[in-house]
């Protein structure tokens, strides 16, 4: 059986980037993902000064400024109402990056044969005469791990075995995907949010041919049947906004379908955020796996790289301290533990506060939350995000 210092589950956002933080502190790793090759789905991801101070410390952010351009503001139309809210952006950062610009991005910066393509992880274990977990994969073999990181998405196998309690579904569900204009976009650089009749469509510029976007919609029964066929998901959506603007629907009408994507909306309940293990052992998970959330604020990809650059900030400083030369290997359990309880400590709020507003912030764009919920979430808003922009000013320190 083979034995790893550090195995990282999952090749997604997450994954890479605690991949890639640990790399950058001389600690080794390998990541284990299940696809034959790396994933990039859901088109396009939106990053805020937050999501750029992490990327910084990862040291890939010159490299992704090369690859779209900045938007200086959001606006929000209610085109039923007639109303049309502006919020400038102008402290600090923000790009909308391809997926596959930024996985590439995290693969590219990692050493040879850190990412091991075609490894499904079936179950977890842990082998209590070393503390060591043990890994089940799909084709019968098995792994050892000293730690052991979920970076698995919200259909999470690790946080199944810490005994996470398990996601919730929205009513919502979502159509992301990207459109190509050969002769150049007509569009400022800002992030569109336009709501009518029950659905909120997203756009943003990524650069100056190339615009992502998403159709929030209510989930129906027979939606699943679509969810692996572009051609319908384009189909179905180009049917539910037929009342839009002639731009919208020529934008979902041109759109590439190898890019498109369908998902239902899931969540990890802010309160069960609060309290709780997230650790087993030297076991714990990041990104996704622990606290996903909807996407009404654009946080879930930045929480993720800033999840990235604290676990390896936490190992590696137990690691100095114990002047063992970057080697897990060499590391007490305890300290493994006592390293992974510092980063879940030290994320615990900011984590629980991004899925709390992003909670509330999904209750009323449902239409079917009653008027007494409403009322709940808009005084709740107001007393604890006074300030609506105050998230993406986090800064996660330095590795």
């Amino acid at each position: 059986m083979e034995v790893i210092d550090i195995v990282i589950v999952g090749g997604g956002i997450c994954g890479l980037a605690t991949a890639l933080a640990l790399h950058r502190k001389g600690i080794k790793s390998v990541v284990l993902e299940r696809s034959d090759r790396l994933r990039a789905t859901g088109a396009a991801i939106g990053v805020f000064p937050n999501g750029w101070r992490a990327l910084h410390q990862l040291g890939i952010d010159s490299t992704l400024r090369l690859t779209a351009i900045q938007f200086q503001r959001a606006v929000d139309v209610w085109a039923d109402k007639n109303i049309v809210r502006e919020t400038p952006l102008s402290d600090g950062e923000a790009r909308c990056l391809r997926r596959s610009d930024l996985i590439e991005a995290l693969a590219n910066a990692l050493p040879p044969e850190t990412i091991r393509y075609g490894y499904q992880v079936m179950s977890v274990n842990m082998e209590r005469s070393s503390s060591y977990s043990v890994l089940q994969l799909h084709d019968g073999n098995s792994i050892k791990a000293k730690v052991l990181i979920g970076c698995d998405g919200s259909n999470s196998v690790i946080s199944n075995y810490i005994g996470l309690k398990p996601t919730r579904l929205f009513s919502r569900s979502a159509v992301r995907g990207l459109t190509v204009y050969p002769n150049g976009l007509k569009y400022a650089p800002e992030f569109l949010r336009l709501r009518k009749e029950k659905i909120l469509i997203g756009r943003i510029p990524i650069d100056e041919k190339t615009v992502y976007w998403f159709v929030v919609l209510h989930w129906n029964q027979g939606d699943g049947e679509m969810q692996k066929d572009p051609a319908s998901i384009r189909q179905r959506t180009l049917s539910l906004i037929a009342g839009f603007s002639r731009d919208i629907v020529d934008m979902i009408e041109k759109s590439d379908l190898s890019t498109l994507s369908f998902t239902r909306l899931r969540y990890r309940a802010p309160w069960n955020l609060l309290s709780g293990n997230f650790r087993r052992e030297s076991i714990t998970v990041a990104g996704d796996a622990w606290h996903v959330m909807g996407p009404f604020l654009g946080q879930g990809g930045s929480a993720a790289l800033e999840d990235a650059v604290v676990l390896a900030r936490c190992l590696s400083k137990k690691i100095s301290d114990a002047n063992v030369r970057g080697s897990i290997m060499e590391l007490s359990g305890q300290k493994v533990m006592e390293a992974l309880d510092e980063y879940l400590n030290e994320r615990r709020r900011r984590v629980f506060l991004l899925s709390l507003f992003t909670y509330l912030r999904g209750l009323l764009l449902v239409d079917d939350t009653s008027f007494p919920l409403r009322f709940l979430c808009i005084i709740m808003i107001t007393v604890f995000f006074r300030d609506s922009l105050k998230h993406i000013q986090y800064d996660c320190g330095e590795l």
